[in-house]
Formats: C-alpha cells, structure tokens, sequence
C-alpha cells in the first residue's frame, strides 16, 4: 500500500464517500476505505477516529468561519445582519463544490445516524452563534432566535443550492432565503 503518497485525507474521505454511495455507509467498513484509498486501517484512524466522521469531519471549521464573521461585523450591525456577513463567508466555502455537496447530502440523508448527526452540527452551531450573539450585546430571547434563523436560513439556502441546475451559487441561494426570512419576519 502506498501510504506516503501526498493529501492521505483528501483521498480517505474521496473513497469514503465513493464507497458510501456505492454500497451504502452502513454496508462500507474501514478497512474497504483504507483499501480503497490505498492506505492501512492505521491510516485512517490518524485522520479520522470512525467512518461517520470522514462525512462531519469540516463542521468545527465551518463553525470557526462562521462565528469569526458574525463576531467581526460592526458594532452598529443588527443581529440579522451579523449573521448575513456570517452566511456570507460560509457559503463562500462551498464555491466549486456542489457535486461534492450533493454526494455528501445525499448519503447522510439516506442514513437515520447520520442525519441525527447533522442536527447534532446545526444545534452546536446554533449554540455558538447565540453565545457570540450575546458576546455582541444581544439578549435573549433574541440571541437564541436570530441564532436559530441563521442556521434555518442556512439549511434552506444550501438545500436549495443543491437542488438547483447549477447557474447560482450558494451566496445567492442564502441570501434569496435570508431575503424570504426577512419579509416573513417583517409580516410581508
């Protein structure tokens, strides 16, 4: 096996997520991973601690970026919009990746584990947003509300993103379902 050659990572999650699509997660083990990747059991397990997490394993940088942008917005800035600056830099992340995305999305929502695991994610980033909300001056219930619309506004976009032919890219599918949040919050 060629364990030396470069990105070991990039190539574990590559033939996880071939694997899981070809085969299904729970029908895919470690070990056919590793094979597949051209790397040991002992390899995957320096990147990843189980195969569920080769799916999750960007969710603590995704959250970094996204609370580091909402904490950075100007002091002026409402909750909402605080929040854009931080749906922003996230989705700006996602740019070249929809096949990615789409394969990704599509194995965790064919499994009941690992979509309890993606709102395990969202709460966690939910929770986040709130505390750097609060940080920011906001109280409750407003921190823990606009939190929870943030993370809404964006599964919606990133969901709609996925569905959609390929013409918009993700900033313009969040920022259509922030634009939506806001007149059903305005009572338009």
């Amino acid at each position: 096996m060629s364990r030396w050659e470069p990105n070991a990572r990039g190539r574990l999650a590559d033939a996880a997520l071939e694997l899981y699509r070809e085969r299904g997660y729970e029908q895919t083990t470690v070990a056919e991973i590793a094979k597949r990747a051209g790397l040991t059991e002992r390899t995957f397990f320096r990147h990843y601690a189980d195969k569920r997490e080769v799916l999750f394993s960007g969710a603590g940088e995704l959250q970094e970026l996204f609370v580091r942008a909402v904490a950075d917005a100007p002091e002026s800035a409402a909750p909402i919009d605080a929040l854009a600056r931080g749906l922003d830099a996230v989705s700006e992340t996602f740019a070249g990746r929809r096949a990615y995305a789409r394969a990704r999305h599509a194995v965790i929502t064919a499994n009941a584990e690992l979509r309890e695991r993606e709102l395990i994610k969202l709460a966690s980033l939910s929770a986040a947003l709130a505390d750097t909300l609060r940080r920011r001056g906001v109280t409750e219930p407003a921190a823990g509300l606009a939190a929870e619309a943030g993370v809404a506004v964006f599964r919606i976009g990133f969901e709609r993103w996925l569905a959609d032919d390929g013409e918009r890219d993700m900033t313009e599918s969040v920022r259509e379902a922030l634009s939506a949040f806001r007149a059903v919050a305005a009572g338009e």
